[in-house]
């Protein structure tokens, strides 16, 4: 699907926030509910997150891991979609790659509902999805729910 438009924001992610609610409560003021995002970087106060290898019971192509904390650390890039879960709340996938506090390079599925921003704003850029929403959804090829696009945002 495509947008015939979509609107670009810049985005600080606030001190002390869950990186979920960092995103999801500023764009939600601004009327975003399906979005691409950019994070540039910037520091953790508490970070989690897993990998996902193929499932080994072979019922879907991927099984999620325990998380892992990764404690403080600093997300070098990630890339973070805004849609909405099941029940029709906000849902926010995101993929970085982080530095732990001991120098580890490491990355994965960060849980953003658990991770706090640190004491500096994380810059972000936004793309807005207003033709249509992300929803999530299951899908019969890989066995599990991803977001799809569905619709315009107004169905």
């Amino acid at each position: 699907m495509r947008s015939q438009s979509a609107r670009h924001f810049r985005l600080a992610l606030e001190p002390g926030f869950s990186l979920f609610d960092a995103l999801v409560q500023p764009l939600a003021k601004v009327g975003v509910h399906s979005a691409s995002m950019t994070i540039l970087g910037g520091y953790f106060e508490r970070l989690h997150y897993c990998v996902a290898p193929p499932d080994p019971s072979r019922q879907a192509v991927i099984a999620y891991a325990d998380p892992i904390g990764a404690g403080r650390a600093y997300m070098i890039f990630g890339n973070a979609t805004l849609g909405k879960n099941l029940q029709k709340l906000p849902l926010v996938h995101c993929h970085a790659a982080i530095r732990t506090e001991s120098g580890e390079i490491k990355g994965g599925h960060i849980l953003t509902e658990t991770c706090v921003v640190g004491s500096n704003p994380i810059p972000v850029l936004v793309t807005s999805l207003d033709g249509f929403e992300l929803r999530q959804a299951f899908d019969p090829e890989t066995n599990i729910s991803l977001l799809q696009p569905h619709g315009h945002a107004n169905d």
